[in-house]
């Protein structure tokens, strides 16, 4: 496993991230506390220690889980964190929402569950379309003054906000904002457009999830699998409903079997092409090998252009007259 310094920050963390939304079932859907294990060891001895979770995920279960599987190795993991949601089914409304009260008590609560006395990373997950940024930043400053966080950082926040909250940060003095998270995939190309340009240009740590497409890119739902089309309620699923769609993924098959690695390989690998540190989500440890046979895969730039040109969106004016192409040279690779 290859490492990258993360934005501008002095971490070193590994060029897949392992995100723990699977681990428990919580939510009817997921893997048993063995299951997260074998998961959770094999990615560690591959070399990973970038590991991303969240509060809401199978109601506070996945955090229970990392609590015994990093106990003893704690330090040798960057263990990020989200909150706005909460960890229950039907949370207390003061614990859910981007308000400085929701913060502070639900990064208490994620310490005691994850038994840590630090987050390295703590996301607001999303926005919560009435807290305002000044109000996250200075939430953040706090946490970090006491000791709490190390890092924060803006999940599926639009650019503008990102970019605002950044700035203030920086005016104010305050604990800076170090990361952005965003959904990226084959299938879902659009924050190329302002994510992406306003992460490199803000020197953010960027991580992206759903390389896979909640699994669509697998070609696993051809063959009749349900997966997350069905386990999440259909959350967190790019379904294959576009003749666009069809062709990406014939297009990421014909690849996979031009060079001998799976459908899934090439897309992740595709999603690491961005200086991007992309999150996979296994649920067993059979897909989380899969997953990580992604870093042995080297895409020509013959096929890299074109999965670019099958799954390309139309840029708006000003990135379509500056002729814009998609950044691949942010990555920096460490020992």
């Amino acid at each position: 496993m290859n490492y990258q310094t993360f934005g501008n920050t002095g971490l070193r963390v590994s060029e897949l991230a392992l995100g723990t939304g699977n681990f428990g079932t919580g939510w009817g859907y997921g893997a048993d506390p063995d299951s997260s294990a074998a998961i959770f060891n094999a990615y560690a001895e591959a070399g990973g220690n970038f590991i991303d979770t969240a509060d809401i995920y199978q109601f506070g279960q996945s955090e229970e889980l990392l609590a015994t599987l990093l106990e003893g190795r704690r330090d040798d993991f960057v263990l990020a964190t989200k909150f706005t949601n909460g960890a229950a089914a039907s949370p207390n409304r003061l614990a859910t929402g981007n308000s400085r009260r929701a913060l502070v008590s639900s990064a208490e609560a994620s310490l005691r569950r994850l038994k840590t006395d630090r987050i390295d990373i703590y996301w607001a997950h999303h926005p919560d379309g009435v807290t305002p940024v000044e109000e996250i930043v200075r939430g953040f400053e706090d946490l970090a003054r006491a000791g709490k966080i190390l890092y924060a950082g803006l999940s599926n926040f639009p650019a503008w906000r990102l970019s605002r909250a950044v700035t203030l940060a920086e005016l104010t003095h305050a604990l800076p904002i170090a990361a952005a998270q965003f959904e990226h995939s084959l299938v879902h190309r659009e924050p190329e457009a302002d994510l992406f340009q306003a992460s490199y240009a803000l020197g953010l740590g960027i991580v992206t999830w759903s390389p896979l497409g909640g699994g669509m890119l697998t070609g696993k739902y051809r063959q009749g699998e349900k997966g997350r089309a069905e386990g999440f309620g259909g959350k967190v699923f790019q379904a294959e409903n576009s003749p666009q769609r069809s062709l990406i993924l014939d297009t990421v098959l014909e690849i996979a079997g031009e060079i001998g690695v799976s459908a899934g390989q090439v897309a992740i690998a595709w999603a690491g092409t961005h200086g991007s540190i992309p999150i996979i989500g296994p649920r067993s440890k059979q897909q989380l090998t899969d997953n990580l046979g992604a870093l042995s895969v080297n895409l020509t730039h013959e096929q890299i252009c074109k999965l670019d040109a099958v799954s390309s969106v139309v840029p708006s004016a000003p990135l379509r007259l500056s002729g814009y192409e998609a950044d691949r040279s942010r990555a920096r690779v460490v020992a």
